[in-house]
């Protein structure tokens, strides 16, 4: 067979959930299959990290797709010249975004819809773009898979997709979170967190991630605790930090807020397996890889009761309304002044974290790929 793949999220040192995605099962996949011929598709220079197996042939096409308008030219030009020249087997997007009009076999992967319910946390450009063409995309896909049965249903229900055309894919879990020893934590709270126990929060400070009511609940659990605690922000910064900015302000305990902005992988996986608990409040996801991450690591959850978030929490969490800073600071507190409650919370998370392996992501993809290109053959 022949594969085309679209990699223009494989950028290093900058993998996201959609980035980590693609690493996890393309690496997997290509080792698995020396059979198979794979061309990944870049926009920009490519590391040669993400080349993993000699069956891949890498291919950077113009222009570099960071913007809507040059989305269309990539995709809808470069992408479709490329298909038509090439006649693939088939077309992967790790992405969603596909070429239309295309006679290509394409199976998309499309994470969650977030723009739909939420446009107003985009830019304008961005929500103008996925609004108008993630539903033509959606239908174009001879096959779709997606992060959650919680954006399963949201495809089926905002889109009227076939529900047999969509099969959920859960995310697994990086290999380099574990459990830390007391003194790896301690070293890295001196390195990270002024040497005290932390609240973390992991992600892009986009306004979906709900920083806002985040730093407002920590401040109302710092004056009810009085407890040293610190609130640690790990992620690149995002269009809407005013917001966080104006917040900040007005915050009495902001010395014990800290942003560490991106860091490098080794030092994320640290950081996880220090924190005394992840607090994910996002009011929107299409999975939340952080959830099992926190669990591979033995990390209590504080997290929404919102989205896809009880789905992949299950009981291995303490669920609160995201939109609610009171229930929001209450949460922080049962687990600070419940030890029984943080181990419960803990043990539930080692049950499961099991659900979740990128090797039955890997799996369940290819399964994917193979039925869909055995059809019409």
């Amino acid at each position: 067979m022949k594969i085309v793949v679209n990699t223009r999220s494989l950028i290093s040192n900058k993998l996201d959930g959609i980035g980590w995605f693609t690493y996890q099962t393309l690496k997997r996949i290509t080792q698995s299959h020396p059979e198979h011929e794979f061309i990944f598709l870049f926009d920009r220079p490519y590391s040669k990290e993400f080349i993993f197996a000699n069956n891949i042939k890498p291919i950077v096409l113009f222009p570099p797709a960071r913007h809507p308008f040059l989305y269309l030219i990539y995709y809808q030009w470069s992408v479709r010249n490329l298909l038509n020249k090439l006649k693939p087997d088939i077309f992967l997007s790790t992405d969603g975004l596909l070429v239309l009009g295309c006679k290509t076999k394409q199976l998309a992967v499309v994470h969650d819809i977030n723009f739909h319910h939420y446009p107003n946390d985009l830019k304008y450009f961005y929500r103008k773009y996925y609004n108008f063409f993630m539903p033509k995309f959606v239908a174009a896909a001879d096959c779709i898979a997606t992060v959650s049965e919680f954006s399963k249903r949201d495809l089926v229900e905002t889109y009227g997709t076939e529900p047999t055309k969509i099969s959920v894919v859960y995310n697994g879990i990086n290999e380099g979170y574990k459990k830390l020893g007391t003194e790896r934590q301690l070293e890295t709270q001196n390195k990270f967190s002024q040497g005290k126990p932390y609240f973390l929060f992991v992600g892009s400070q986009s306004p979906r991630k709900n920083l806002v009511r985040l730093i407002e609940a920590f401040n109302l659990f710092k004056i009810k605790s009085g407890s040293p605690y610190k609130l640690l922000i790990v992620g690149a910064s995002f269009w809407g930090d005013e917001a966080i900015e104006d917040v900040l302000k007005k915050c009495e305990h902001i010395d014990d807020i800290i942003f560490t902005g991106r860091v490098i992988q080794s030092d994320l996986e640290d950081i996880m397996g220090s924190a005394f608990a992840l607090s994910f409040l996002s009011y929107f996801e299409g999975f939340g890889i952080p959830l099992v991450e926190a669990m591979e690591c033995e990390v209590p959850i504080i997290c929404s009761n919102a989205s896809c978030m009880p789905e992949i929490a299950g009981d291995a969490a303490v669920y609160v309304n995201p939109f609610n800073v009171n229930e929001i600071s209450e949460g922080m507190l049962k687990l600070y002044q419940n030890p029984a409650l943080v181990q419960t919370v803990i043990e539930k998370g080692k049950e499961q974290k099991l659900k979740f392996s990128w090797d039955k992501t890997a799996e369940k993809l290819w399964h994917l790929i193979e039925n869909e290109t055995k059809k019409n053959h």
